[in-house]
């Protein structure tokens, strides 16, 4: 068994719990409505604005012996930049306030989980980080597409407002390939528990994100 092998079967508890929240099961039936979407489109923009910042510390972190690791952070972060404000574009093509989205301060649930991450790479071991990786990007591959989908036919809306799931779905796709042949250059037990641990976290973190969207509110 390789190391990503071992990364999703020690995680799967997790993220079988993160996949039944209720915001998911009820996107995929078709049972949000436009409100719910826009409270999903700016969590995700209080987070997503912080990836690349939180790339570009976790290579400034790591030691020499990682240069080859610190080489591929440089590409995700180029792959990375802008995406958050493909989020504010969608939440204009759906009707909302772009400019008060990000304006705003992130919910109590967002923030935490970004503080998390920046913890992880500034206190913990930088290598962590890659566990929030893993569960965002893991995620996208396998929801993302498909609920860009069903949304826009329970929602009618453009194309133009789904632009970050629709992206994210395919782009994470090449990005989950890639994530795979990285960490199982992990060899260091050390660095490889520390995406372990920092990834069962994240599970539970991004879990209160979308959990956080309380549907019966926004019916």
């Amino acid at each position: 068994m390789n190391f990503y092998q071992h990364l999703q079967q020690a995680t799967a508890d997790e993220r079988q719990t993160l996949l039944s929240v209720p915001l998911i099961g009820a996107a995929l039936a078709g049972r949000v409505n436009r409100r719910d979407y826009l409270a999903f489109l700016s969590r995700a923009y209080h987070h997503v604005k912080h990836t690349v910042p939180l790339l570009m510390a976790c290579g400034a972190r790591l030691p020499d012996q990682d240069e080859w690791l610190r080489t591929a952070i440089a590409h995700y972060i180029e792959e990375e930049i802008g995406h958050h404000e493909w989020i504010l574009n969608d939440i204009e093509a759906a009707g909302g306030d772009a400019a008060a989205v990000r304006a705003s301060r992130p919910d109590f649930a967002t923030d935490v989980m970004v503080a998390y991450a920046y913890d992880t790479v500034s206190r913990r071991n930088p290598v962590g980080f890659f566990g929030m990786v893993y569960v965002l990007e893991g995620t996208s591959v396998s929801l993302a597409s498909q609920l860009a989908e069903k949304l826009q036919k329970s929602l009618a809306l453009p194309p133009a407002a789904f632009s970050y799931l629709s992206s994210h779905g395919a782009l994470d796709i090449e990005h989950l390939g890639h994530f795979e042949k990285l960490v199982n250059r992990f060899a260091d037990s050390a660095d490889r528990e520390a995406v372990v641990a920092c990834a069962k976290t994240f599970f539970r973190l991004y879990g209160n994100v979308l959990r956080s969207i309380k549907l019966e509110e926004a019916a």
